[in-house]
């Protein structure tokens, strides 16, 4: 049972993981890295604890839709920082306000769905909700780690780097190519 949640939890927390290597090429501090793993993995946390609590109705309503509302919000952040980048001579320190509330719930959908089944199993809700959450986290910033080491290499700015990447990256998503 809890090798089956575990399993489910590192698959679900792959989405916020390809986020974060993106992330990674802002260069967050190791303080704002820290910060958006924990509130990813929060909302990580909190998205199958919801659909544990709501059941299978809206878990088959939201299923349809989860890679669609989080394609949306990467491509919203990623066209941010372009136009910012395109605003802006110099780059300077990204206003990670999006990056920490608009991103994760938007990412965290799909354990929405995940939450519905095993609540459907007889799963406990106080073992997957925060099993997926500390997942999460810990895929996070070591995603951010591995981003902010390969934004060393490619000589763009940061800020339009990761703007372009997920610009790139939404569409990929929304038709479930990654």
């Amino acid at each position: 049972m809890i090798g089956t949640v575990l399993i489910l939890g590192f698959t679900l927390s792959l989405d916020n993981f390809r986020t974060a290597v993106v992330l990674g090429t802002l260069r967050l501090s190791w303080r704002r890295a820290a910060r958006v793993a924990l509130v990813f993995g929060f909302w990580d946390g909190v998205a199958p604890l919801v659909g544990i609590l709501v059941g299978n109705y809206l878990g088959q309503r939201i299923g349809s839709t989860a890679d669609y509302v989080g394609a949306g919000g990467l491509g919203a952040y990623g066209l941010y920082l372009v136009v910012h980048a395109w605003r802006n001579a110099e780059p300077e320190a990204v206003d990670d306000r999006w990056m920490v509330f608009g991103l994760p719930l938007p990412l965290s959908v799909d354990n929405i769905v995940a939450g519905t089944s095993l609540g459907l199993l007889g799963y406990s809700p106080w073992i997957a909700p925060p099993l997926f959450g500390a997942i999460t986290a810990l895929t996070t910033i070591v995603g951010l780690q591995l981003g902010r080491l390969v934004g060393q290499f490619i000589r763009i700015r940061p800020d339009l780097l990761t703007g372009v990447a997920l610009l790139i990256m939404a569409p990929l998503v929304g038709l479930g190519l990654i």
